[in-house]
Formats: C-alpha cells, structure tokens, sequence
C-alpha cells in the first residue's frame, strides 16, 4: 500500500507568540523562524525532523485538552531516547509533570507542561 501521510505539524494558538517562542527555543532547543509579516502571522518552530507552528490567539488564556476535555496531551511527539531529551530539559529549566515511565498501553514516556500549561508528551511504543 502506499503512503499518503508522511507527517504531523502540531499548530499551537498561543497569547504571546514570541514568549512561546522563546520558550521552545531556550527550554525545548526549537529552532525559530518567524513569518510575522505575512497574512496569517505565525512562527515555526524546528527540532529534527518535527515542525510546531505558532499563530497569535485571540485570548489570553490557553485551554488544554485536559482542561477542555477532562485529560489528555495536547501533543505527542515520538522519539527513541526519552531518558536523554527528559534529561536535556529538566537541566534547561522545564517543569516536567510525568517523569518517564511506562504506561499502562505499553509506551515509555514523559510528559512536560509548556509556557501555555500545554501538556507534551514524549515518548514510544515498546516491543
């Protein structure tokens, strides 16, 4: 069968798009490139191979899924070295809210909360 998706951009609403921003940056290691100008405002941020776009909200607050809907992440992103990456933001200053584990649907994870009070995930299925 051939492939159609070949990719996931999460694109996140947020009150202050450069404090995200700057977040993502300084916490997470994204890389920034910022298309403020343009008819629809945003920036994107890089890591890898993954991509989270930023576009100015309307209000002042963010509301997560979890506020929203009762639970869930607001993004998950996959990787094969958790320990590291945990590792990598808990020494940057991030407020990590699950440190990793294994779940009870066979994933080894940690979830973060960004500047927004969004909930991330990081994390893999096991063999």
């Amino acid at each position: 069968m051939e492939k159609h998706l070949y990719s996931l951009i999460a694109v996140f609403p947020t009150p202050n798009i450069e404090e995200t921003a700057k977040y993502y940056n300084e916490i997470m290691g994204f890389r920034i490139v910022k298309y403020l100008d343009a008819k629809e405002p945003h920036i994107c941020l890089y890591r890898d191979s993954t991509e989270v776009v930023l576009t100015q909200a309307n209000n002042k607050k963010v509301f997560p899924n979890r506020e929203l809907y009762g639970y869930g992440e607001d993004a998950y992103f996959i990787t094969d070295n958790q320990e590291e990456l945990q590792n990598e933001f808990i020494s940057k200053g991030a407020k990590i809210i699950r440190p990793l584990h294994k779940t009870d649907y066979n994933n080894l994870e940690f979830v973060l909360e960004d500047i927004d009070g969004r909930w991330i995930a990081f994390g893999m299925k096991q063999k």
